[in-house]
Protein backbone atom coordinates (compact mmCIF):
# COMPACT_ATOMS: atom_id res chain seq x y z
CA UNK A 1 0.00 0.00 0.00
CA UNK A 2 2.73 2.21 0.68
CA UNK A 3 4.69 1.77 -2.54
CA UNK A 4 1.25 1.72 -4.30
CA UNK A 5 0.96 5.49 -2.14
CA UNK A 6 4.00 6.85 -3.75
CA UNK A 7 3.63 5.65 -7.08
CA UNK A 8 0.36 7.79 -7.25
CA UNK A 9 1.74 10.88 -5.21
CA UNK A 10 4.59 10.61 -8.37
CA UNK A 11 2.19 10.44 -10.72
CA UNK A 12 0.06 13.67 -9.36
CA UNK A 13 3.80 15.06 -8.87
CA UNK A 14 3.91 14.88 -12.71
CA UNK A 15 0.53 16.19 -14.03
CA UNK A 16 0.89 19.44 -13.75
CA UNK A 17 4.07 19.11 -16.15
CA UNK A 18 1.69 17.74 -18.69
CA UNK A 19 0.26 21.31 -19.81
CA UNK A 20 3.63 21.99 -20.69
CA UNK A 21 4.94 18.81 -22.36
CA UNK A 22 1.66 17.90 -24.34
CA UNK A 23 1.88 21.06 -26.47
CA UNK A 24 5.52 19.75 -27.58
CA UNK A 25 4.31 16.16 -28.38
CA UNK A 26 1.45 17.83 -30.58
CA UNK A 27 4.33 19.96 -32.27
CA UNK A 28 6.32 16.59 -32.67
CA UNK A 29 3.45 14.59 -33.91
CA UNK A 30 2.52 17.40 -36.46
CA UNK A 31 5.98 17.54 -37.71
CA UNK A 32 6.23 13.77 -38.15
CA UNK A 33 2.62 13.56 -40.17
CA UNK A 34 3.81 16.68 -42.02
CA UNK A 35 7.49 15.48 -42.70
CA UNK A 36 7.43 14.18 -46.72
CA UNK A 37 10.63 11.82 -46.45
CA UNK A 38 9.90 10.23 -43.67
CA UNK A 39 6.40 8.07 -42.99
CA UNK A 40 4.21 9.35 -40.19
CA UNK A 41 5.09 6.05 -37.92
CA UNK A 42 8.39 6.16 -38.17
CA UNK A 43 7.95 9.36 -37.00
CA UNK A 44 6.01 8.89 -34.20
CA UNK A 45 8.33 6.13 -33.11
CA UNK A 46 10.61 8.60 -32.27
CA UNK A 47 8.78 8.90 -29.00
CA UNK A 48 9.56 5.56 -27.26
CA UNK A 49 12.70 5.10 -29.14
CA UNK A 50 14.89 8.47 -28.83
CA UNK A 51 12.12 9.64 -26.19
CA UNK A 52 13.75 12.88 -25.84
CA UNK A 53 11.73 15.77 -27.60
CA UNK A 54 14.05 18.42 -28.98
CA UNK A 55 16.45 15.12 -30.38
CA UNK A 56 13.16 13.72 -31.90
CA UNK A 57 12.15 17.00 -33.90
CA UNK A 58 15.76 17.32 -34.74
CA UNK A 59 16.43 13.50 -36.37
CA UNK A 60 12.55 13.67 -38.15
CA UNK A 61 13.95 17.30 -39.67
CA UNK A 62 17.43 15.67 -40.88
CA UNK A 63 15.96 12.79 -41.94
CA UNK A 64 13.18 14.48 -43.87
CA UNK A 65 16.13 16.37 -45.40
CA UNK A 66 18.03 13.57 -46.48
CA UNK A 67 21.08 13.51 -43.96
CA UNK A 68 23.42 10.35 -43.65
CA UNK A 69 22.29 7.87 -40.83
CA UNK A 70 25.56 8.81 -39.02
CA UNK A 71 24.83 12.28 -38.98
CA UNK A 72 21.35 11.93 -37.29
CA UNK A 73 22.37 9.56 -34.57
CA UNK A 74 25.67 12.25 -33.44
CA UNK A 75 23.34 14.99 -33.68
CA UNK A 76 20.92 12.89 -31.32
CA UNK A 77 23.68 11.43 -29.21
CA UNK A 78 24.93 15.61 -28.67
CA UNK A 79 21.26 17.06 -27.79
CA UNK A 80 20.65 14.48 -25.34
CA UNK A 81 24.30 14.80 -23.77
CA UNK A 82 22.62 16.92 -20.75
CA UNK A 83 20.83 13.25 -19.75
CA UNK A 84 24.20 11.82 -18.78
CA UNK A 85 24.72 15.26 -16.81
CA UNK A 86 21.13 13.82 -15.24
CA UNK A 87 22.14 10.26 -14.60
CA UNK A 88 25.17 11.49 -12.73
CA UNK A 89 22.78 13.39 -10.24
CA UNK A 90 20.55 10.40 -9.81
CA UNK A 91 23.68 7.79 -9.35
CA UNK A 92 23.57 8.30 -5.75
CA UNK A 93 20.28 7.44 -5.19
CA UNK A 94 20.42 4.70 -7.63
CA UNK A 95 23.48 2.75 -6.65
CA UNK A 96 22.74 -0.82 -5.63
CA UNK A 97 19.24 -0.71 -7.29
CA UNK A 98 18.57 -4.15 -9.44
CA UNK A 99 19.68 -3.96 -12.93
CA UNK A 100 16.73 -4.01 -14.21
CA UNK A 101 15.50 -0.86 -12.26
CA UNK A 102 18.46 1.50 -13.52
CA UNK A 103 18.21 0.52 -17.33
CA UNK A 104 13.94 1.25 -16.52
CA UNK A 105 14.80 4.23 -14.72
CA UNK A 106 17.53 5.77 -17.46
CA UNK A 107 15.36 4.81 -19.96
CA UNK A 108 12.57 6.91 -18.31
CA UNK A 109 15.22 10.06 -17.15
CA UNK A 110 14.36 13.29 -19.14
CA UNK A 111 13.78 16.76 -17.76
CA UNK A 112 10.07 16.90 -15.84
CA UNK A 113 11.34 13.03 -14.47
CA UNK A 114 14.64 14.12 -13.21
CA UNK A 115 13.01 17.47 -11.46
CA UNK A 116 9.80 15.29 -9.99
CA UNK A 117 12.41 12.57 -8.67
CA UNK A 118 15.47 14.69 -7.37
CA UNK A 119 13.24 16.84 -5.42
CA UNK A 120 11.30 13.57 -3.99
CA UNK A 121 14.87 12.26 -2.97
CA UNK A 122 16.07 14.91 -1.82
CA UNK A 123 13.55 15.11 1.18
CA UNK A 124 12.24 11.47 1.45
CA UNK A 125 14.67 9.39 3.79
CA UNK A 126 13.15 5.98 2.48
CA UNK A 127 15.00 5.09 -0.56
CA UNK A 128 12.21 2.42 -1.72
CA UNK A 129 9.31 5.31 -1.41
CA UNK A 130 11.42 7.80 -3.19
CA UNK A 131 11.93 5.51 -6.40
CA UNK A 132 8.34 4.78 -6.43
CA UNK A 133 7.43 8.32 -6.35
CA UNK A 134 9.52 8.64 -9.03
CA UNK A 135 8.29 5.98 -11.39
CA UNK A 136 5.16 7.28 -10.93
CA UNK A 137 5.78 10.77 -12.72
CA UNK A 138 7.79 8.61 -15.06
CA UNK A 139 5.27 7.11 -16.21
CA UNK A 140 2.70 9.49 -16.62
CA UNK A 141 4.78 11.45 -18.37
CA UNK A 142 5.76 8.64 -20.84
CA UNK A 143 2.18 7.76 -22.04
CA UNK A 144 1.29 11.43 -21.84
CA UNK A 145 4.63 12.18 -24.36
CA UNK A 146 3.25 9.36 -26.56
CA UNK A 147 -0.45 9.77 -26.46
CA UNK A 148 0.27 13.64 -27.16
CA UNK A 149 2.20 12.65 -30.42
CA UNK A 150 -0.31 10.64 -31.52
CA UNK A 151 -3.07 13.02 -31.67
CA UNK A 152 -0.20 15.19 -33.36
CA UNK A 153 0.24 13.04 -36.03
CA UNK A 154 -3.43 11.86 -36.42
CA UNK A 155 -4.43 15.59 -36.66
CA UNK A 156 -1.75 17.00 -38.43
CA UNK A 157 -1.89 19.28 -41.62
CA UNK A 158 -5.53 20.21 -40.28
CA UNK A 159 -3.31 22.48 -37.09
CA UNK A 160 -3.12 26.26 -37.90
CA UNK A 161 0.80 26.93 -38.20
CA UNK A 162 -0.29 30.50 -36.66
CA UNK A 163 -0.87 29.07 -33.29
CA UNK A 164 2.39 28.33 -32.32
CA UNK A 165 1.70 25.63 -29.76
CA UNK A 166 5.65 25.45 -29.39
CA UNK A 167 6.05 28.35 -27.47
CA UNK A 168 3.75 26.89 -25.25
CA UNK A 169 6.76 24.49 -24.25
CA UNK A 170 9.40 27.92 -22.86
CA UNK A 171 6.17 29.53 -21.18
CA UNK A 172 4.89 26.85 -19.05
CA UNK A 173 8.70 25.97 -17.97
CA UNK A 174 9.22 29.71 -17.04
CA UNK A 175 5.99 29.36 -15.04
CA UNK A 176 7.73 26.69 -13.26
CA UNK A 177 10.80 27.96 -12.71
CA UNK A 178 10.09 31.95 -11.34
CA UNK A 179 8.90 29.88 -8.23
CA UNK A 180 11.82 28.05 -7.20
CA UNK A 181 13.58 30.94 -7.66
CA UNK A 182 13.39 31.92 -3.95
CA UNK A 183 16.24 30.21 -3.36
CA UNK A 184 19.61 31.44 -3.61
CA UNK A 185 21.21 28.98 -5.09
CA UNK A 186 18.61 28.07 -7.67
CA UNK A 187 18.84 31.73 -8.94
CA UNK A 188 23.11 31.32 -9.31
CA UNK A 189 22.31 28.47 -11.18
CA UNK A 190 19.30 29.63 -13.52
CA UNK A 191 21.53 32.92 -14.42
CA UNK A 192 24.68 31.06 -14.60
CA UNK A 193 23.17 27.99 -17.11
CA UNK A 194 21.15 31.19 -18.99
CA UNK A 195 24.33 33.25 -19.75
CA UNK A 196 26.28 30.36 -20.62
CA UNK A 197 24.16 29.02 -22.73
CA UNK A 198 23.52 32.29 -24.22
CA UNK A 199 27.32 32.77 -25.04
CA UNK A 200 27.92 29.63 -26.24
CA UNK A 201 25.05 29.57 -28.37
CA UNK A 202 27.00 29.27 -31.81
CA UNK A 203 28.88 26.60 -30.29
CA UNK A 204 28.34 23.63 -33.15
CA UNK A 205 26.18 20.64 -32.74
CA UNK A 206 24.07 22.33 -29.97
CA UNK A 207 26.95 21.60 -27.05
CA UNK A 208 26.09 25.21 -25.79
CA UNK A 209 23.15 23.56 -24.12
CA UNK A 210 25.27 21.10 -22.20
CA UNK A 211 27.92 23.45 -21.46
CA UNK A 212 25.59 25.82 -19.45
CA UNK A 213 23.37 23.10 -17.86
CA UNK A 214 27.31 22.22 -16.67
CA UNK A 215 27.91 25.90 -15.70
CA UNK A 216 24.68 25.82 -13.72
CA UNK A 217 25.02 22.34 -11.74
CA UNK A 218 28.16 24.30 -10.96
CA UNK A 219 26.99 27.29 -9.80
CA UNK A 220 24.20 25.81 -7.65
CA UNK A 221 26.71 23.32 -6.12
CA UNK A 222 29.32 26.52 -4.96
CA UNK A 223 26.44 29.10 -4.32
CA UNK A 224 25.82 27.18 -0.71
CA UNK A 225 29.29 26.88 0.30
CA UNK A 226 30.17 30.62 -1.00
CA UNK A 227 27.27 31.69 1.45
CA UNK A 228 28.34 29.72 4.42
CA UNK A 229 32.23 31.39 4.07
CA UNK A 230 30.72 34.87 3.51
CA UNK A 231 28.34 34.13 6.69
CA UNK A 232 31.74 32.92 8.73
CA UNK A 233 33.88 35.80 7.42
CA UNK A 234 31.09 38.21 8.55
CA UNK A 235 30.64 36.18 11.56
CA UNK A 236 34.22 36.40 12.71
CA UNK A 237 34.23 40.32 11.69
CA UNK A 238 31.46 40.91 13.95
CA UNK A 239 33.27 39.29 16.79
CA UNK A 240 36.38 41.11 16.00
CA UNK A 241 35.00 44.26 16.03
CA UNK A 242 33.22 43.36 19.52
CA UNK A 243 36.35 42.54 20.99
CA UNK A 244 38.13 45.88 19.88
CA UNK A 245 35.24 48.30 20.91
CA UNK A 246 35.89 45.96 24.31
CA UNK A 247 39.23 46.65 24.74
CA UNK A 248 38.91 50.60 23.81
CA UNK A 249 36.46 51.18 26.66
Amino acid sequence: MKNETNITSGMRAMVPWLAGVAPFGLVIGIAASQAKAVPTLAGWLTGPTIYAGSAQIAAIQLLNAGAATVAVIVTVLVINLRLVLYSAAMANYWRGTPLWWRLLAGYLLVDPSFVVGIERYAVEPDRRRAHMHYLGGAIVLWFGWLAAMAVGATVGASVPSGLHLEMLVPLFLIGELVPKMRVAANRWAVVASGVVAVACVSVPMHLGIAIGIVAGMTAGQLAPQLAAKRATRKSTTDVSTKDIEGALR
